[in-house]
């Protein structure tokens, strides 16, 4: 399984932008997969912001709630997280990831696949 993370750049505070995660390998297993935004910021830990389930419930981190959407389309085998309101704290590298069963959608070790990363720069 392997997860291609892209749409990350340079966006103004307030701006818009969005991102997008293909799974390569799962072909319609897709669909049964859990899927997980996580971004991590220079000097900081990796933090959660967004989870859809395979049920497509979705949860979010306070800090982007409201602002922030994710949903996936199984048809594309892809998962999408718009950023909207973005503020300079937003500043990131962000990861999606992914796993077959996941109990608490907010913490890192429950995913057991990840993608390298897009980088998501936003200027005040």
């Amino acid at each position: 399984v392997q997860l291609q993370a892209s749409g990350g750049g340079l966006v103004q505070a307030g701006g818009s932008l969005r991102l997008s995660c293909t799974a390569s390998g799962l072909g319609r297993a897709f669909r049964n997969y859990n899927m997980g935004w996580f971004r991590q910021a220079p000097g900081k830990e990796r933090e959660f912001v967004a989870a859809i389930r395979r049920s497509g419930g979705t949860y979010y981190a306070d800090s982007v709630e409201g602002r922030f959407t994710i949903s996936r389309d199984n048809a594309r085998d892809t998962v999408y997280l718009q950023m909207s309101s973005v503020e300079p704290e937003d500043t990131a590298v962000y990861y999606c990831a992914n796993s077959l069963v996941v109990g608490s959608p907010s913490r890192p070790g429950e995913y057991n696949n990840w993608g390298q990363g897009t980088l998501v720069t936003v200027s005040s």
